[in-house]
C-alpha cells in the first residue's frame, strides 16, 4: 500500500511503526456551528483509508477530537474564540452549542455512513493534559509568558517549517498582522488568559492563571495520550499544515525528543459551482440540505469518491444528480444479479492496486464499473461489488429486489424469447427482447433464467 506523505511531499509505501497495528489520528470538527459539505468530504475521505488499510489487514486505532473550546479566529492568536463567538451568536451557552453541532456531525456522518471511532476525545476533557504539556515544554525552555498567556518560542525548535516548508524569511517579510506580544510572526499561544473585560463561559484554573488552552495544545495533547507519543498517520486539511498541523510537530517533538508524526495525509478543498464557500453566497451547504432537496446521501458519498482525495473537488447540484443516477443504476443491477459465489478475480486484483495507489478512488470506481459491464456471471460480479463495498461504504448490499408486478403482455413475450433461444433462433429471440425494451422494461439473463424489471 503506498500513500503520499506531506512530510516528504512524494508517494510512500506505507510501513507502520508497530505492524499490523496503526495509530491514526483525525483533525475532527470544531463545534460552534454546522459541518458543511466540505467538511464532510474529508470525513468521507477518511472513513475511506480507514477502510483502504483494514482490507489490508492492518489493525487501526483511530481517535478523532472534538474541538469544543479554545479555537482561535485569527493565526496571531488574538482573534476571538470561535465557540464563545458561536455562543453570542445563538444566544446559547457554549456547552449547549457544543452538544448541538456535535449531534449535527454524528448525525451527517451516520447519513453518509461514516464510522465514527470510539475514541471521540473533547478539548475539555483533557485539560489536565494539556497543562501537563504546557508544563513540559516550559521545563524544556520552549515558552514564554505575556500578559495574555503563555507562548512557544519557534525560534528554539530548529525544524519548525519541516513540513510546511515555508521560507521564514519571506513570512516575516510579508507578515500583515502585528506581532503583538510575540517574539516571533510564528509563535503561538500553549494558554490564553482570560481576559478581564469579559466573563468567558470556559475557563479553569491553571499553574499560570485562570484561562484556557490553545487550539494547537489540545490536538498534540489528546493524540498522544490515546496513540502514544509517536503516532503513524495523522489527517487533516489542507489548511492545515502552514499552521495548525505545523504547530502540532513543534510542541510534541520539543517536548517529546521523538518524531511526532510518520505520515501525515491532507485532503484538499470542495469548492460549489466553481466558488468558495460561504455565507454570504449562501452556497455552505449541509448534508441536511442535500437530503431536503431529494437526494440520497450516498449519492453525495458516491459524488466525493470520483474525485481524488489530493484534487480539489467542484461541487454542483447537475453533477449530484448523475451520481444519484449512476449509483442508482448500479443498485438496480445489483437487484437482479445471482446470489454471490465466486468472485471476478482479475477485476479484484485490478481495484486492490487501485485503492492501494495512494488511494487512487475514481479508478477504483472505474474497475467496478468495466467488471459490472463485462460478460462474467451475474453471481461472481455481485461476490466481487460487495467485496468492493467494503472499501466504498455505498451500503451496495443492502440493494434488495423489489416486488414488482410485470404485465401478462411481458411475461408472455418473455417466454416466448425463452423458447426461441432454446431452438436456437437468436435473431427472433433479439427482436422480442427489443420488443420488451419498447414497451419499458429490460430483460437480464442469469444463471437461474431470465429476470424482467422495470426500466429506470
Amino acid at each position: 500500500m503506498k500513500i503520499y506523505n506531506t512530510l516528504s511531499r512524494s508517494v510512500e509505501e506505507f510501513e507502520p511503526i508497530n505492524p499490523p497495528s496503526v495509530g491514526l489520528y483525525s483533525c475532527g470538527p470544531t463545534v460552534y456551528d454546522y459541518q458543511h459539505i466540505g467538511h464532510m468530504r474529508r470525513y468521507v475521505e477518511d472513513d475511506i483509508l480507514i477502510r483502504v488499510l483494514k482490507s489490508n489487514s492492518f489493525y487501526v486505532k483511530h481517535v478523532m477530537n472534538i474541538t469544543d473550546v479554545g479555537h482561535l479566529t485569527s493565526d496571531a492568536d488574538t482573534g476571538e474564540d470561535k465557540m464563545e463567538k458561536g455562543a453570542k451568536r445563538l444566544g446559547m451557552s457554549v456547552w449547549d452549542i457544543a452538544k448541538k453541532f456535535e449531534m449535527q456531525f454524528k448525525d451527517s456522518c451516520l447519513a453518509l455512513n461514516v464510522s465514527l471511532p470510539k475514541d471521540l476525545m473533547h478539548a475539555t476533557d483533557y485539560i489536565e493534559e494539556e497543562i501537563e504539556l504546557i508544563q513540559r515544554l516550559e521545563k524544556k525552555g520552549f515558552t514564554y509568558k505575556t500578559t495574555d498567556g503563555i507562548y512557544f518560542d519557534t525560534s528554539k525548535f530548529s525544524d519548525y517549517f519541516k513540513l510546511s516548508r515555508q521560507n521564514p524569511e519571506t513570512l516575516r517579510a510579508g507578515v500583515r498582522v502585528a506581532l503583538g506580544k510575540k517574539k516571533n510572526i510564528s509563535d503561538f499561544a500553549l494558554w490564553k488568559f482570560s481576559p478581564k473585560e469579559e466573563k468567558r463561559q470556559m475557563e479553569w484554573k491553571s499553574p499560570w492563571g485562570i484561562g484556557f488552552p490553545g487550539w494547537h495544545i489540545e490536538c498534540s495533547a489528546m493524540s498522544m495520550k490515546a496513540l502514544g507519543e509517536s503516532l503513524d498517520i495523522h489527517t487533516g486539511g489542507v489548511d492545515h499544515i502552514n499552521i495548525h498541523h505545523t504547530n502540532e510537530i513543534a510542541q510534541a517533538e520539543a517536548a517529546t525528543g521523538k518524531p511526532f508524526v510518520k505520515y501525515f495525509i491532507h485532503h484538499a478543498f470542495l469548492a460549489v459551482e466553481g466558488q468558495k464557500m460561504s455565507k454570504s453566497l449562501g452556497n455552505t451547504y449541509t448534508v441536511k440540505d442535500v437530503i431536503e432537496k431529494g437526494f440520497d446521501p450516498m449519492a453525495l458519498r458516491y459524488l466525493y469518491l470520483q474525485t481524488h482525495y489530493r484534487q480539489e473537488m467542484n461541487f454542483t447540484w447537475e453533477a449530484l444528480s448523475g451520481a444519484q443516477n449512476a449509483l442508482a443504476k448500479l443498485k438496480a443491477d445489483i437487484e437482479f444479479w445471482d446470489e454471490a459465489k465466486v468472485g471476478c478475480a482479475e477485476f479484484e486484483q485490478n481495484f486492490l492496486e487501485a485503492v492501494n495507489n495512494d488511494l487512487n478512488i475514481p479508478e477504483a470506481l472505474a474497475v467496478l464499473w468495466e467488471m459490472v459491464r463485462s460478460d462474467y456471471p451475474s453471481s461472481a460480479k455481485k461476490r466481487s461489488v460487495l467485496k468492493f463495498d467494503e472499501v466504498l461504504g455505498l451500503d451496495l448490499g443492502k440493494a434488495k429486489r423489489k416486488e414488482e408486478k410485470i404485465p401478462d403482455e411481458i411475461k408472455k413475450l418473455s417466454e416466448k424469447r425463452g423458447e426461441f433461444r432454446k431452438e436456437g433462433k437468436f435473431d427472433r429471440a433479439d427482436k422480442i427482447r427489443a420488443e420488451i425494451e419498447e414497451k419499458g422494461f429490460a430483460v437480464e439473463d442469469s444463471e437461474s433464467g431470465p429476470k424482467l424489471r422495470r426500466k429506470s
